[in-house]
C-alpha cells in the first residue's frame, strides 16, 4: 500500500491550503476582498507554506511505505 492514512490527511490538508491560497489571490486582485485585505493578506501568507510542507511531507510518508 502506498498511501497511509496519514499520507491521505496531509495531502487533503495540503489541497484545502493550495485553494485558500488561490482564492486569497483572487480576492486581492479584486480589489476589495471580502474578508478584508489584512487577513486575506495573512491567510494568504500562511497557505502557501502549508501548502509545500503538507505536500512534501504526504510525499515523504507515502515512498517510506512503499
Amino acid at each position: 500500500m502506498y498511501m497511509t492514512p496519514k499520507s491521505g490527511v496531509l495531502l487533503l490538508l495540503s489541497c484545502i491550503a493550495a485553494i485558500a491560497s488561490v482564492g486569497c489571490v483572487f480576492e486581492l486582485s479584486s480589489g476589495v476582498p471580502q474578508l478584508g485585505t489584512t487577513s486575506t493578506t495573512v491567510i494568504l501568507a500562511v497557505s502557501i507554506p502549508l501548502t509545500l510542507i503538507t505536500f512534501i511531507l504526504a510525499v515523504k510518508d507515502a515512498r517510506a511505505n512503499l
